[in-house]
């Protein structure tokens, strides 16, 4: 019986870190990446200190006469309550900033788990899943999201980090999965079951390192669903209740008075674009990055 020897890991694991440090690099010098960068770190820079930043109280500093338009002083105006709307605004990322990243962050891990599975051992398990996932699929998100929030009969942050990272869920493992399904094809793939491997440490050791890039792409391009998606709940009444600064909480306290306080709804929605914009842009990077 001929034995045959693993080839050395440490040119692969050299080539890997080279390719690695290559992407960063080009990431580092990618405008539309640096400047989305910049805005993130901004609001979130906001949301960590917005005793900082913030001029007033954002909360219950209501001293200055109500409904004053943009004016020295009071940039973005003030409110029925006579709070001022740029501390409102500035500390008004946080709450989406949490249970954004949050959601997709679970959505990714789950969706990951899921396509590795169904892309690896096929045959019933992935026709299970699958049609499971299309039913999911079948839906509009933000419908989905409303009926998992009334049926469990909460509103509350976590309720939505869950539902939100669980409806993203079946959307990353299908696109996990078609990548699965090509690598399972390989050398490598076919190597490692010939040594015995067992299928856990082939399919998170083997094939997750070589599909990972794909699962960046995929929590970059999610985040900006994510946000919106947030926004859209809250907007219907399924986030954070006033008096929260949150953006779209103000948006849904003030839409009604568009005509003619505008000021109250138009610098809540442009924050929330802004954030949404800057996610964007480093998702397009991070996509021209690794798919090259």
């Amino acid at each position: 019986m001929t034995i045959v020897e693993a080839p050395p890991t440490t040119p692969v694991r050299s080539e890997a870190r080279a390719a690695r440090a290559e992407r960063i690099g080009l990431l580092l010098r990618s405008p539309t990446v640096l400047i989305g960068t910049l805005v993130l770190l901004f609001w979130v820079f906001c949301a960590l200190f917005p005793g900082l930043v913030a001029p007033y109280d954002p909360i219950f500093d209501n001293q200055f006469p109500t409904n004053l338009p943009p004016e020295w002083g009071h940039a973005f105006g003030t409110d029925t309550n006579g709070r001022d709307i740029l501390s409102r605004v500035l500390a008004g990322s946080r709450s989406i900033l949490v249970i954004a990243p949050a959601a997709v962050l679970i959505g990714t891990v789950l969706g990951t788990a899921l396509g590795l599975i169904t892309g690896y051992f096929r045959g019933v398990v992935d026709d299970g899943v699958s049609r499971l996932v299309d039913a999911v699929l079948s839906l509009p998100l933000i419908v989905t999201a409303i009926l998992i929030v009334t049926a469990v009969g909460s509103t509350s942050r976590w309720v939505v980090t869950l539902t939100i990272g669980l409806i993203f869920t079946p959307v990353i493992s299908r696109t996990v999965r078609a990548a699965v399904l090509a690598e399972t094809e390989l050398d490598y793939v076919q190597a490692a079951r010939l040594r015995g491997e067992r299928s856990p440490y082939i399919m998170f050791s083997e094939i997750l390192p070589n599909v990972f890039p794909l699962v960046v792409v995929e929590f970059t391009v999610r985040l900006g669903y994510a946000i919106f998606a947030v926004a859209s709940l809250t907007f219907i009444g399924f986030g954070v209740p006033p008096p929260s600064p949150d953006w779209a909480a103000q948006i849904n306290q003030y839409w009604t008075l568009i005509d003619p306080y505008w000021w109250m709804t138009l610098f809540p929605a442009l924050a929330i674009a802004s954030l949404v914009i800057a996610v964007n842009l480093v998702s397009d990077g991070v996509r021209e990055v690794y798919e090259r």
